[in-house]
């Protein structure tokens, strides 16, 4: 029994870690957790039938283009926070009680149902699937519900050989997960429905997340010009890529430097935006793990979902304007997209496309004149593990 549970403990630590693969990424640990993690996304990335569990299903980079992607990264992190507070205050009633030796926890969300340290981090779970849209991450959290499933019903045998007719009372008026009307409906007896249902779930969070990949892609803030596909990170910069971003790819530096054969992703951006080194190695500065603010981008992740995103467009005043004093900088990082037909702009950000960083130019957009030009390696800031694409 001891070891079982040890497992399915294990697993569920194995989750968040996977999931909080952001916190890690960003933290002087990074080098050691991907000297582990790195080789298992690689290979998943290696075989289309694989690759796209390495793939993001929202937006992570830029801004969301409009009201319901931003209400959904916000109930991401209104998910996780309330979530783990909870886990955590049931988690305090659970310890009390046995320190106190009070017996089984009948109180609380524990009247209303048996579970709610599992429904919690479930819950908390679906947050951080959300904050960290990797369509791996959701997988597991699908995997972990089913084991949070089998270890309720460990437990529940063990309560009942140690408390008897007392907590057999307790599982006739309360639910496993939910509040006992709902469980009868949604949960039926029976192990063959019971399995239905949770190939049910599997059909509607992966359905749901292909679908807002789907959605977001079809949102994103994009302009295009034959092989040429431009997203922008800030919204307020869409209007200046629309206006020059058909002038900046006739400019003699940057022309020259494309091939018309070539399908090419440019990200349109500040200077100083500062996950720029998830979409190529554009310098150490980028690389956030060297950074001393990991606690900080820590919490301005989960309690400010934009603020790190737009962070980089609100300090361009302070660093961005070009040496003739009326102009405004810009950021283009070019990437040459490759395992596509390019048909569409939307092909770039297809699962499969192989992405590699190119170039990178800082332009300054209203005088139209290159201020620098640099080669950049064929990796991110991360090297080759698989970054967002939006």
């Amino acid at each position: 029994m001891n070891t079982r549970k040890t497992v399915f403990s294990s697993a569920v630590v194995l989750y968040f870690i996977i999931g909080l693969e952001i916190l890690i990424m960003i933290s002087p640990f990074a080098g050691f957790f991907y000297s582990v993690f790195k080789p298992f996304l690689l290979e998943l990335a290696k075989y289309p039938a694989t690759k796209w569990l390495s793939a993001f299903f929202l937006p992570h980079m830029i801004v969301p283009p409009d009201g319901f992607l931003k209400f959904i990264r916000v109930m991401g992190s209104i998910l996780f926070v309330g979530g783990m507070g909870l886990f955590f205050i049931c988690a305090l009633q659970v310890y009390s009680h046995k320190f106190l030796k009070k017996g089984a926890v009948l109180k609380g969300l524990y009247s209303y149902i048996r579970h709610p340290q599992y429904l919690n981090l479930a819950v908390a779970g679906i947050g951080l699937s959300i904050l960290w849209p990797r369509f791996l991450v959701i997988v597991l959290w699908l995997a972990m519900v089913l084991m949070y499933y089998f270890l309720a019903k460990d437990e529940e045998r063990r309560m009942l050989n140690q408390y008897g007719d007392s907590y057999r009372e307790h599982i006739g008026s309360t639910g496993m997960f939910l509040p006992k009307r709902f469980e009868e409906v949604l949960l039926p007896s029976g192990a063959i429905r019971k399995l239905a249902v949770f190939c049910v779930l599997v059909m509607i969070v992966l359905g749901g997340a292909f679908s807002l990949r789907a959605y977001t892609i079809r949102h994103l803030p994009l302009w295009n010009k034959g092989n040429v596909t431009a997203i922008s990170i800030a919204d307020k910069d869409r209007f200046k890529m629309d206006h020059r971003m058909g002038d900046v790819i006739s400019l003699e530096e940057i022309r020259k430097r494309l091939d018309d054969n070539k399908v090419y992703l440019v990200y349109f951006l500040p200077q100083n935006y500062i996950m720029q080194g998830l979409i190529a190695d554009t310098g150490g500065e980028w690389k956030l793990y060297k950074q001393h603010h990991t606690i900080s981008m820590i919490t301005d992740w989960i309690f400010h979902p934009f603020r790190h995103l737009e962070e980089g467009h609100h300090a361009m005043h302070t660093h961005a304007h070009s040496a003739e004093g009326n102009g405004v900088v810009r950021r283009l990082i070019f990437l040459k997209i490759d395992n596509t037909k390019g048909d569409k702009p939307y092909d770039a950000f297809a699962v499969n496309a192989v992405r590699i960083p190119g170039f990178m130019a800082d332009i300054d957009i209203h005088n139209l004149k290159v201020l620098e030009l640099k080669e950049l390696s064929r990796e991110t800031g991360w090297g080759q593990v698989p970054t967002p694409v939006f």
